[in-house]
């Protein structure tokens, strides 16, 4: 296997976790390895904390972080792979879930924004990837 199937195995993105979570059978669960404090501040629809969960490891797991600055997602995916778990991490976090313009959850109700149009394309149905 070479390095970019590897990347494939390993890793999933945004518009792919969107897709998959819109299907209402994703066959995965969405972990969230963030703090509290940052879960208040907005989250991804259907996502679970990392902190508390109970993961059944028959269940992959995707896990995500604020973004590409931050490596929580990847320590977290490393540490649930020791534990058996199968895991992929979403590349981009909830800094490019928000950039793409999917809902972000708070205690307050569902947000929408607008696409960022440096990073996904406006008032298309997907980025052609």
């Amino acid at each position: 296997m070479n390095f970019f199937e590897m990347c494939l195995e390993f890793q999933t993105d945004v518009s792919d976790v969107e897709k998959a979570l819109s299907s209402g059978d994703p066959g995965f669960v969405l972990v969230d390895t963030r703090s509290a404090q940052a879960w208040g501040q907005g989250r991804i629809p259907g996502a679970i904390r990392l902190e508390g969960a109970r993961l059944d490891p028959a269940v992959p797991v995707v896990t995500y972080c604020w973004g590409p600055g931050c490596n929580g997602a990847t320590k977290a995916a490393a540490e649930l792979t020791r534990r058996g778990f199968q895991v992929r991490e979403m590349i981009g976090g909830i800094e490019y879930w928000i950039r793409e313009g999917f809902p972000i959850r708070t205690d307050d109700g569902d947000k929408l924004g607008e696409p960022d149009p440096l990073t996904a394309p406006v008032r298309a149905l997907d980025c052609g990837c």
